[in-house]
């Protein structure tokens, strides 16, 4: 058995749909489970449907075209669909009077999306001549806490879903089942999501629960590449990451995973493979435990830009304990988390997402420290093998040099996985192309 999930942009459209269908179709043997995402930016349209509601305006006219437009196109029957785009309807009515929507009715709504998407995929295998069968995630026992927006699954779901599935793996029944990501369903039987990376918790919980031979996401590039292609255009893709490497990647601007997804992979061994659904040939980057062979130096350079680095000093702290824990107290208060870290007796140096609002923690700050906050900076992230650091740094710092980039700032993870240097935004591109030339030309 194996796990395969498609995100919104591969089923964006009645041709992408067949061209899923056609990728299914050829892995059929292995016993796929296929896991969906809404048609292309349905979520989106369906939160300006809820936005439009509260103000009393009822319009599902646009979702509701996408999905019977492509169903014509298909060729499919679309009673399904109808019957979803009533229930919408009707939810959207009562936000309307209400004038509110809750963070239950939110993830009610945002719902529609997956469940219509696994209905036309379905539809569609079906009349290609394929058995398939769809199921909304709670159908095969995906249940979560009741964290609207956010939900956790509950562990149950290590024993609800081969209860369902085992039949199917078993070779006792035949139809493909095809699943919504991202939601669930509370004790109570309410619909839940599961935020940010929701699909590929899913795919990663289905395939662990169910020990499949391997996850596999579909993307539109031939796996995990060296960088963004699109900063350096000679990026290379990478045969193979461990799970600890892979979550350091999406932690710092890689899409591979959400962090969270890796969870139960990580516990079963479950490989995951990232593939190309526009060259299916081509074997992929697969996630493992551990590397087979030798360990590359360097895997990747991923980078977040637009963060801001925070200087603190307090020469009153100087071998003074408590130190870090009245600045991470601060940050706890004021619910402000922290990318890279580097200390030393007197100071602290960090970054945090531009977004966040600092007035407060910088006023709480300023009673012991002297503070200073530089904004418009980038983390430029070396995954690699952190023991061999001091060759990995001097053949980096020594390209950066010649070029005159400063970094302003670095930091060595505990994980062993990573060093992140800081550096101003405008020059973050830069810095990735020197660097990637260094390791990697």
């Amino acid at each position: 058995m194996i796990v395969m999930k498609f995100g919104g942009s591969s089923v964006a459209n009645a041709e992408r749909i067949k061209h899923v269908a056609s990728i299914i179709k050829a892995y059929q043997e292995k016993r796929p489970v296929v896991v969906l995402s809404a048609m292309g930016d349905t979520t989106d349209h369906l939160l300006e449907a809820a936005d439009k509601a509260v103000e009393g305006v009822v319009d599902v006219a646009g979702v509701a075209k996408l999905h019977e437009d492509t169903a014509e196109e298909l060729g499919i029957n679309i009673d399904t669909i109808n019957a979803l785009l009533t229930e919408l309807k009707q939810l959207l009515t009562g936000i309307s009077m209400l004038k509110e929507i809750s963070k239950r009715s939110r993830d009610y709504l945002v719902s529609f999306g997956e469940r219509m998407s696994v209905r036309m995929m379905a539809a569609y295998l079906e009349s290609q001549g394929i058995a398939a069968q769809f199921y909304d995630a709670w159908d095969i026992g995906f249940v979560s806490d009741s964290n609207y927006m956010s939900a956790e699954l509950l562990d149950d779901v290590w024993e609800t879903i081969p209860s369902y599935l085992g039949a199917y793996k078993n070779g006792d029944v035949n139809s493909i089942p095809i699943v919504t990501g991202f939601i669930a369903k509370d004790k109570k039987g309410n619909i839940t999501t599961l935020g940010r990376g929701g699909s590929d918790l899913t795919a990663t919980m289905i395939g662990a629960a169910m020990r499949a031979d391997e996850v596999q996401t579909w993307k539109d590039v031939d796996g995990i590449l060296t960088t963004d292609p699109r900063v350096v255009k000679e990026a290379k893709p990478v045969p193979e990451v461990t799970y600890e490497e892979a979550q350091e990647l999406a932690m710092f601007g890689s899409q591979v995973l959400h962090p969270r997804s890796m969870l139960p992979v990580r516990k079963t061994g479950t490989p995951v493979r990232v593939k190309n659904s526009y060259n299916i040939s081509s074997p992929g980057s697969i996630i493992v435990e551990k590397h087979e062979g030798m360990i590359p130096p360097v895997c990747a350079i991923t980078t977040v830009k637009n963060i801001q680095l925070i200087d603190i000093t307090s020469s009153r702290m100087l071998g003074a304990a408590g130190f870090l824990a009245h600045i991470f107290n601060n940050f706890l208060k004021w619910n402000i988390s922290i990318d890279v870290i580097a200390t030393s007796e007197v100071s602290v140096s960090l970054t945090v997402n531009t977004k966040a609002d600092l007035s407060g923690l910088i006023s709480d700050l300023e009673q012991a420290s002297q503070v200073t906050v530089k904004k418009n900076k980038a983390i430029v992230t070396i995954i690699c093998d952190a023991s061999h650091s001091s060759a990995i740094l001097a053949d980096g710092f020594s390209a950066l040099a010649k070029e005159g980039i400063n970094v302003q700032m670095i930091s060595q993870g505990a994980s062993k996985v990573n060093i992140s240097v800081i550096v101003d935004d405008e020059q973050a591109d830069k810095t990735v192309r020197i660097l990637h030339k260094a390791y990697f030309c």
